[in-house]
């Protein structure tokens, strides 16, 4: 009698946690794959590389005209002379309220004033570009003050109508700027504080005051100020403390007072600028 067949033995079935583990690993290769085939098209698509006949970007836009500087007041007047009104700089200093050649050189020198000259297509006449302190002070009756007017060192009489303002210093922030600015105008005895969050900042351009024929443009920084020692109504006078005394060889000429009064509400208009 021949002895039954003999089958090889099987293996055990796997068991449902190991079909779903094995399921789970070969999911997890085939998404990584995918999405590392989205990641590389992404990038190429933020990334292009750049064809062989492409053009190259367009150069950046020129910088604004660099500043012009002289070395006496004579090349200065040389300068200006052939651009200007042909009655401009003889009107210089002559004309009540307005300020000398020598001025505006000294103005140069200290970097309060910069002078720009355009190039084509824009005017070829010169630019006097001047950062402003306007500093808004207020009595408690919420009155603006304002500098009607101010007496000059030839006598002659400068018409203002408009807040204390100064011209800035190179590097100065507009907070130094406007403390400055009340000190040397209204009296070292006052105490300052500029308010925060009231600077604002705004660009006139019209013809100099002090230089008639000379274009000008006028960055105005204004800001709110609290100062203490202040009549607190009325009208008065201080006298100027920061520009320097004439010179008769120069011919410079200075503000020596100021004259103020309280308003209601804001103002000046196109008041003068310095």
């Amino acid at each position: 009698m021949l002895p039954p067949p003999r089958f090889p033995t099987l293996l055990p079935s796997p068991s449902p946690d190991l079909l779903s583990f094995f399921a789970s690993f070969f999911s997890f290769l085939h998404s990584s794959s995918s999405l590392r085939r989205r990641r590389r098209r992404r990038l190429l698509l933020l990334n292009p590389s750049p064809m062989p006949n492409s053009h190259p970007p367009p150069p950046p836009p020129p910088p604004h005209p660099p500043s012009l500087s002289f070395s006496s007041p004579e090349s200065l007047a040389a300068y200006l002379t052939p651009l200007l009104p042909s009655s401009s700089l003889s009107s210089w200093g002559v004309t009540p309220g307005t300020k000398t050649l020598t001025n505006l050189f000294i103005e140069l020198v200290h970097g309060e004033t910069l002078l720009l000259h355009p190039s084509p297509p824009r005017s070829p006449h010169p630019i006097r570009a001047v950062h402003v302190a306007s500093v808004n002070i207020r009595n408690p009756s919420g009155a603006l003050l304002v500098e009607s007017h101010q007496l000059l060192s030839d006598g002659s009489v400068r018409e203002r109508w408009r807040p204390l303002s100064e011209k800035m210093r190179p590097g100065e922030s507009i907070e130094e700027a406007a403390v400055r600015a009340v000190r040397e105008e209204i009296g070292e005895g006052v105490g300052v504080r500029v308010l925060e969050g009231t600077h604002e900042v705004r660009v006139e351009e019209r013809e100099s005051a002090s230089y008639p024929g000379l274009k000008a443009r006028y960055v105005v920084h204004s800001v709110e100020a609290r100062v203490e020692g202040l009549p607190a109504e009325g009208e008065f006078e201080t006298e100027e403390s920061g520009e320097g005394v004439e010179d008769g060889e120069t011919k410079a000429v200075a503000v020596r007072r100021h004259y103020w009064k309280w308003v209601d509400g804001d103002c000046c208009g196109r008041s003068r600028l310095p």
